[in-house]
């Protein structure tokens, strides 16, 4: 009896510690994940248990954002807390640009770290390096991860099918040997290593448009590129080298607060499985990256699990944008989709206007504040990161920082059911979404990228839906409801036009 009555008593404690002390926060992001891609959102075709049980422990989401239908925008307003429609230069950057982000301005680890925490991103990073002559390869690259607040940083430089194909720690490429300097080029070839244009036939994954420039690891990328060959990745164990960093910087970092940004490769292109899930799902190399990104999520538990540290680490999982089946290779991610819907029941995918480009996975697991097993249908946009973080670690933002981030940590807990007064979503069109109303600005340019066979959404008439009965958005009421188009249109101009949206909030 006594026995027992000390358990109670030692859980309660150890309860009260928790509350006392700031939590771990491990922030697990994949790349063009979709809404339907996850067992937990739906998907029958595959399965993904790590993940799942992420959802079964916490909360979540069904009505979460990221800011863009396209990975560079996502990131940069994830980091700035600020819409990055509002920056020029922020779109999809080549391998070779010069940080986008402004070393004097506030950014989600920088908050983190003001707070006491040791800060790492591992993974892939696509926010530009270096100055304005951009990064040099074969000496100190800075500005980067670092000057914006992650003490470490073992990064991937922009997308796994653009060059260089090689990892950054810190300030210095990974590996270089000083005798074999890197060359990079986006407008020439460098070098004489063979192009995938030229030589198709020394390719193992041959592309379906576009990149077919240099080729390493028998992969043809976008860019071109020379030297450094100690220091290229292999492809098929990236996943495990992002993975081993993680943990590895988890298990140094326990005893004080630690922020891990994991950025994960899964499931851009190229896809390239590792031995240990190549052909284990019936849906190709997509799928099969699927489940290495589950298996990645499920690594990361495991190791807070075994040092006692889940207990008080707020785990959060989602997307940066969403899914795309066919971009660029020939993986037989069509031919082997089947009945799986990587958009689940929403239109669009990645670089859509529609829902699909935008509306993501977000799950959030912390045993010590948040019930188990729980879903939200508040809308929530990852922009509201920074000022989430900020309230949680009782810091005020100054005016000028974060200006588009709200403090929605009630709703990113389950302690609240209240989301967002709105969101906006950014493709080639800027849409904004108020309760179950969605306004798209009219917006010229082609209905449909062939490239990867997916709507864009963008129309010269303006689109309105009521996603409370239309999620598929596929009756445009615009014509039959002017009223609410001229009210949303002009919210959206009263957006774009703020200079701070929390304080006119």
């Amino acid at each position: 009896m006594k026995k027992g009555i000390l358990l109670v008593a030692a859980v309660f404690l150890l309860k009260s510690i928790f509350a006392q002390q700031n939590p771990n926060i491990v922030l697990i992001y994949a790349d063009d994940l979709g809404y339907g891609d996850l067992s937990c959102y739906g998907a029958t075709q595959i399965q993904t248990p790590n993940i799942d049980k992420l959802a079964k422990q916490g909360l979540r989401f069904t009505n979460a954002h990221a800011t863009s239908a396209t990975c560079t925008p996502s990131r940069f307003s994830l980091m700035t807390g600020t819409y990055a429609w509002r920056k020029k230069g922020t779109g999809i950057a080549p391998g070779n640009a010069s940080l986008i982000i402004p070393v004097d301005k506030i950014t989600l680890p920088a908050v983190l770290k003001r707070a006491g925490y040791q800060t790492a991103i591992i993974g892939k990073w696509h926010l530009g390096l270096g100055g304005p002559e951009g990064p040099d390869w074969n000496g100190e690259i800075k500005p980067g991860p670092r000057e914006i607040g992650f003490d470490y940083s073992f990064i991937l430089p922009a997308t796994v099918d653009r060059v260089p194909c090689v990892y950054v720690e810190n300030h210095y490429v990974a590996g270089l040997d000083p005798a074999d300097p890197i060359q990079v080029s986006y407008k020439e070839k460098v070098g004489d290593w063979p192009t995938g244009k030229d030589h198709p036939e020394l390719l193992k994954l041959k592309p379906s448009h576009g990149h077919d420039q240099t080729i390493i690891n028998g992969i043809s990328r976008i860019g071109y590129m020379t030297g450094g060959k100690n220091a290229l990745w292999k492809d098929e164990d990236i996943a495990d080298e992002l993975a081993s960093h993680s943990k590895q910087f988890i298990i140094q970092h326990q005893s004080r607060p630690f922020f891990l940004l994991l950025t994960t490769h899964d499931v851009h292109v190229p896809r390239t499985p590792h031995s240990r899930f190549a052909g284990q799902s019936s849906m190709g190399d997509r799928g099969d990256v699927i489940l290495q990104l589950d298996a990645t999520v499920g690594q990361v538990t495991r190791t807070l699990d075994s040092l006692g540290l889940s207990e008080n680490t707020i785990v959060i999982f989602s997307s940066d944008n969403g899914p795309v089946v066919d971009d660029g290779y020939q993986d037989n991610a069509v031919e082997k989709l089947g009945k799986h819907r990587p958009s689940g029941n929403l239109r669009g995918g990645k670089y859509s206007a529609f829902e699909a480009g935008t509306r993501v996975p977000l799950i959030v697991r912390w045993p010590a504040a948040i019930a188990a097993g729980t879903v939200s249908d508040a809308l929530f946009s990852q922009v509201d990161m920074l000022a989430s973080f900020a309230a949680l670690t009782k810091q005020s933002l100054a005016e000028d920082e974060a200006t588009d981030s709200f403090d929605m940590l009630g709703a990113l807990l389950g302690k609240s059911k209240k989301g967002r007064p709105y969101i906006v979503e950014q493709a080639n069109a800027l849409s904004v979404v108020k309760g179950h109303w969605k306004y798209i600005e009219p917006k010229s340019g082609a209905a449909k990228n062939n490239d990867v066979n997916i709507e864009l959404g963008n129309a010269m008439q303006p689109q309105l839906y009521d996603l409370s009965n239309d999620i598929g958005e596929k009756n445009n009421l615009a014509v039959k409801k002017p009223s609410l188009v001229k009210e949303l249109s002009a919210l959206l101009e009263t957006i774009r036009q703020s200079d701070n949206e929390r304080k006119r909030n």
